[in-house]
């Protein structure tokens, strides 16, 4: 039987997995053998091609679905049960899924409600939130009123105002234009160096994880397999003129390689180095 999410006593590693696999009730496997430790304040990405088992990887760190074999553990403060208090995680789908009946700071105030409390400092915050995604303004606006990028911005400000220590993001930029997804990887690049939680980011894209990451794991076709484990090491304040640099185009070419390695992979295939 899989552990339960607990504290770990590896102090460097917020997420620790080991062994982990997913077999869903169909009989598909999603997940096979992951091997994964992630450090505080570490911007990871998971990257891979459709349907390798990402998404269904971050579900299981957060907690959201359970592995049906191996051990997870989070190194994050529990109360008094031993559960891990709601707020610590955040976490950010690919739909904004926001309420369409309420307003923008309603739906950032949503965690504060299902906690039972919001009073002035969580107004406050909520409306600091807000600022910091650029939405200030729009705290009274709808969401059918709001752009693609910036109902996707406020997704960002509700995961955030609860000042999680772990922020999950499910590929939250791949339905959005070119313009406005490098837009949001320079706020959340901005953000990220700001408040240093660690994170674990979901793409298929090669240039957004050089990009936004301080480390890419490639996974394989499914059954998701872990089969390079690869460091960025560009300057931890990215902007733009990055993008065209010899050091960014260097490390998208490695990327791109370990990623063509990793769908030509057979299951038993080593671990790439």
């Amino acid at each position: 039987m899989p552990s339960p999410l607990s504290e770990s006593r590896d102090t460097d590693s917020i997420v620790r997995l080991r062994g982990i696999g997913k077999r869903f009730g169909s009989g598909m496997t999603a997940l096979d053998a992951i091997d994964l430790d992630i450090g505080r304040g570490e911007f990871l990405s998971l990257l891979g091609p459709s349907g390798c088992g990402k998404t269904t990887l971050l579900r299981i760190i957060a907690g959201l679905s359970e592995p049906s074999a191996g051990v997870r553990r989070l190194s994050l403060a529990t109360d008094a049960g031993g559960h891990i208090p709601s707020g610590r995680i955040g976490f950010v789908f690919q739909d904004p899924t926001l309420m369409p009946w309420s307003t923008v700071v309603d739906n950032v105030l949503l965690p504060f409600r299902l906690a039972g409390r919001v009073g002035p400092a969580e107004r406050e915050r909520a409306k600091a939130e807000i600022d910091s995604v650029g939405l200030a303004g729009f705290e009274r606006a709808y969401p059918r009123q709001l752009s693609g990028g910036m109902r996707m911005r406020v997704s960002i400000a509700r995961a955030l105002v609860t000042d999680p220590v772990l922020l999950l993001l499910d590929e939250p930029f791949a339905a959005l234009d070119e313009i406005t997804r490098m837009a949001l990887n320079d706020d959340l690049m901005w953000l990220w160096d700001r408040r240093r939680p660690t994170v674990v980011f979901v793409t298929h894209s090669v240039f957004e994880s050089v990009y936004l990451s301080t480390r890419i794991a490639v996974m394989t076709r499914r059954p998701g397999r872990i089969v390079a484990d690869v460091p960025v090491g560009l300057p931890q304040r990215r902007d733009r003129a990055l993008r065209t640099s010899p050091g960014y185009a260097a490390i998208c070419a490695t990327i791109s390689n370990h990623l063509a390695k990793a769908m030509a992979a057979e299951i038993n295939a080593p671990v790439l180095k």
